[in-house]
Formats: C-alpha cells, sequence, structure tokens
C-alpha cells in the first residue's frame, strides 16, 4: 500500500540523515527499523549510504560536511522535497526571502541534483531533482516514512514562503496545527514551536511509522539512543520523539499513515 513509482513536484520524496558517524548511525537504524544499507558514490559529497526495507529505498545517510563538523552543527535528519529544477527553485527561494545554505546545488551521480534552502524563519530543508532515484519507493507503511513536519517560529510567515515557492496549500489541523496540501494531497504539516523549545532553531522532523511504539522506544534506548518526549496522542495515532546515539532527533509513529 505505501510503494511509490514517483512524487509530483512539492511533495516530500524521502528524508536524508546528516550524520557524524555513519558507520554507527547505520548500525543503529538497521536494527531499529529493520533497515539495510548499500554505500553509493555521491560525487563531490563523497558517498552515501541508501537505506532500504525488504528491499525497496527509504531514506538515505550521509556524513556531514566538512563546514558542518567544522561548526560543530549536530547530526540531524532532513526533509527531501521533490522538484523539477533544483538549482532554479534555491534561486527562486533566495528571491522570497529563503536561503541556499552549505553550497551550490550539486550532483549525486546518476541518482538526481540536490540543493538545499533554509526558509525565512530559519528551518532547513532540502531539494530533490530526481533522476535514477525519484525518492523513497516505500512510505507509509512499517519502517517507512510517513510524514515531515515544521517547527518554526512564525507559521504564517512559513505558510506564504513555501505557498510562493512550491504552491503548498494549507488547512487547519484538529490537533491545532496546520496541514499541508500538494496537488490536493496531505503533504506534513506546519507547527508553531511550544515555549518549552524556545531554544531550539526551526526544523523539520521526519516520521517513521512502527508497529509498537512502546517497543520501538525501547528499542532506541537499547541500541544507545533515548526519549526526547513522552507518547502523544493524535486524532491518526500516537507518536513520540526520540534521539539517535549522535543525537539526531526523530519521531517514531503507531497509527494510520493513510495519506
Amino acid at each position: 500500500m505505501g510503494e511509490r513509482a514517483g512524487y509530483k513536484a512539492g511533495m516530500f520524496c524521502w528524508a536524508g540523515l546528516a550524520t557524524s558517524n555513519p558507520a554507527e548511525a547505520e548500525a543503529f537504524y538497521t536494527r531499529l527499523l529493520d533497515w539495510e544499507a548499500q554505500e553509493l558514490p555521491a560525487g563531490a559529497a563523497g558517498t552515501y549510504r541508501l537505506m532500504r526495507r525488504g528491499g525497496k529505498d527509504v531514506a538515505i545517510l550521509y556524513l556531514q560536511t566538512v563546514e558542518a563538523r567544522a561548526a560543530q552543527a549536530p547530526p540531524h535528519w532532513t526533509s527531501y522535497i521533490s522538484v523539477a529544477d533544483a538549482d532554479a527553485t534555491a534561486t527562486r527561494a533566495g528571491e522570497l526571502g529563503g536561503a541556499a545554505v552549505f553550497r551550490e546545488p550539486f550532483d549525486v551521480p546518476d541518482a538526481g541534483r540536490v540543493a538545499a534552502i533554509r526558509d525565512p524563519t530559519g528551518a532547513i530543508v532540502s531539494l530533490w531533482q530526481p533522476r535514477s532515484k525519484f525518492g523513497a519507493a516505500l512510505v507509509n507503511d512499517v519502517g517507512a516514512l510517513c510524514w515531515n513536519e515544521l517547527a518554526t517560529t512564525d507559521i504564517e510567515r512559513a505558510k506564504t514562503f513555501f505557498s510562493d515557492l512550491l504552491g503548498w496549500a494549507y488547512e487547519p489541523d484538529k490537533g491545532g496545527s496546520t496541514t499541508i496540501r500538494n496537488a490536493g494531497h496531505r503533504n506534513g504539516a506546519i507547527r508553531e514551536l511550544a515555549a518549552h523549545e524556545r531554544a531550539i532553531h526551526p526544523n523539520w522532523l521526519p516520521y517513521f511509522t512502527v508497529e509498537s511504539l512502546e517497543q520501538a522506544a525501547h528499542d532506541a534506548e537499547r541500541l544507545g539512543g533515548h526519549k526526547l518526549s513522552s507518547p502523544t496522542q493524535t486524532p491518526c495515532g500516537r507518536f513520540l520523539v526520540v534521539a539517535d546515539p549522535q543525537q539526531a532527533p526523530f519521531a517514531l509513529f503507531e497509527g494510520d499513515t493513510d495519506p
């Protein structure tokens, strides 16, 4: 039910982990989410690990850039949005008040072309121009990406930016956040950073589906991660946020992932 053969422009297509220790991160996620890893060339970025579940692409994992490590930037997950032209979209983001970050758009040999932008509220998201790799071939299923959420200090400014950049539309969510719609389909959410989160920069958080939230949280801690929140109930299911052994946060979700 969660198999994909491509994504329309403006849709989230997969998630990527920039980590300080790819080998340790690989060991953690392969055990936690039953992923397999294949190391592939990434051009100017060196190499990356393509993460699969049951032989289907689900995410990517790579070493943080030299600049990021020198700046002691923490490891983090990044949400990827499918676009027709990464260069043109990054340029347009700059015109709208965002900024391209870390380098100009670059090619991942044969797979695609990637750029990262910072929205006007400070959150970073990546743009993916597909070639042989369109993104995750499995989503909305156990062990796969099911949701992307922006936590920000200025919801209206973020909404305007992405609407102008990608044509996103929005609707209020029952939980108090804003649901993103792209080409008529649910495509993630935007919420305001809570008072206790204000020390955190605005950020995108990926959600991965699990069969049992309690078991997955227990396994994450056993494997060297730790919980960052308690289970939270939503109209669709329950989630909690955890950090991997390199301190990169992500969410585990148990419930209905029907998009």
